[in-house]
């Protein structure tokens, strides 16, 4: 324990001095209050290693009404849980437009998806016809709070398990960040999605595994892309998302002058056209993976996907329930009063809770994609 509250109170200290450099407390107020929060954490030390303090009574009131182990733990947890969430194994944000909510309710976006009339010759003295304007594709999603608690044991913090309090605060990052990633990756490696996209035919989807001359049917396919009203647009195959068993072929492809799976002298034309992001969260049997292609969201406004997240919240956060445990004196007749418990009643874990808020666009015919011409799909099977 005496490692673990040296480093709390180390972290509440700092808080205290970072308020200063704010504005938020005068010097004086903080330098008192840093003081206390010394003498508040090695008074729980000394009690948590059975050393009993000269004003025993005082220093318990202090340490249980204090909020300063709450504001320190929390703190704690926060920083060392950032690492986790900030290490991606799915570097997704390319792909997806992000969006910011209100509130929990439906919300609607409205998607122009047509051009404008030609300009028409007009003759002498002759007024122009009237242009036809179509009405935008309404779009409708929502965000919803994804959650998991995490119990801290009484055991691992009285034994000094330093270790293990560090390795399970940066797990909850990790969890935080690969729980957002593989929803992501759900957005169109769903059967609802793949279904759409296969309906739409050859400029659309495809079988076949993942070969330059491939990713240039792909990359033809976009180019063939037109608005509802029928006009070309600008979707350029910007992205290849590709199943982590094809790293290798991703590599090659994006290295080799001349096309790496045909034994001739034919130039590779797509390499450097296109930005490789490995999904380990594709499944897949080898040698039949999928991949998937998809444009830049910021070009000629196709979206392919949307990731929206509630107003004010960026991130996932991290909360501490209060503990539901009093300090009481003895019953055996000398008053002393038992060691402060810093977690629940019944166990003495202390809980912790990490929250995040996000959405996306769902639709029973389309799955997750919010404009399907900016999507293209790819087996992997042989033809």
């Amino acid at each position: 324990m005496r490692k673990i509250t040296r480093v709390l109170m180390t972290t509440r200290q700092k808080q205290i001095s970072q308020a200063v450099q704010a504005g938020l407390i005068q010097r004086p107020v903080a330098d008192r209050r840093i003081a206390e929060v010394g003498d508040m954490f090695r008074y729980l030390d000394d009690e948590m290693s059975g050393i009993k303090a000269q004003s025993t009574v005082e220093g318990m009131s202090e340490v249980m009404t204090s909020g300063d182990f709450t504001y320190a733990i929390q703190e704690f947890v926060q920083r060392l849980a950032l690492p986790g969430y900030q290490a991606m194994g799915f570097p997704f944000e390319p792909l997806v437009k992000p969006d910011t909510l209100p509130n929990y309710m439906v919300v609607n976006r409205y998607q122009d998806r047509n051009s404008l009339d030609d300009l028409e010759l007009v003759g002498e003295k002759s007024a122009p016809r009237a242009g036809v304007r179509a009405d935008a594709v309404k779009r409708q999603y929502r965000v919803h709070r994804w959650e998991k608690q995490y119990d801290f044991s009484h055991e691992a913090l009285v034994n000094d398990d330093m270790g293990y309090f560090a390795d399970q605060a940066s797990k909850m990052g990790v969890a935080a960040r690969r729980s957002l990633e593989k929803y992501v990756s759900r957005f169109y490696f769903n059967a609802t999605s793949i279904a759409w996209l296969v309906g739409l035919g050859v400029l659309y989807a495809q079988a076949g595994r993942l070969t330059s001359a491939r990713i240039s049917e792909a990359r033809m396919a976009f180019g063939q892309r037109v608005d509802d009203s029928g006009e070309p647009i600008q979707a350029d195959l910007m992205y290849i998302v590709y199943h982590r068993g094809l790293t290798d072929t991703v590599r090659q492809i994006q290295n080799s002058e001349l096309v790496p799976e045909l034994a001739t002298n034919a130039a590779n034309v797509v390499k450097g056209s296109f930005v490789g992001i490995k999904d380990p969260y594709l499944t897949g049997v080898a040698p039949n993976l999928p991949w998937f292609a998809f444009t830049a969201w910021q070009a000629a406004n196709i979206i392919p996907f949307v990731l929206a997240r509630m107003a004010g919240v960026p991130g996932p956060q991290i909360r501490r329930k209060s503990s539901d445990t009093e300090a009481v004196t003895s019953m055996l007749g000398s008053g002393t009063p038992v060691a402060p418990i810093l977690g629940d009643f019944e166990s003495g874990n202390i809980v912790l809770k990490v929250t995040d808020t996000f959405g996306t666009y769902v639709d029973s015919d389309e799955g997750n994609l919010f404009d399907v011409r900016g999507s293209y799909y790819s087996s992997g099977i042989a033809m």
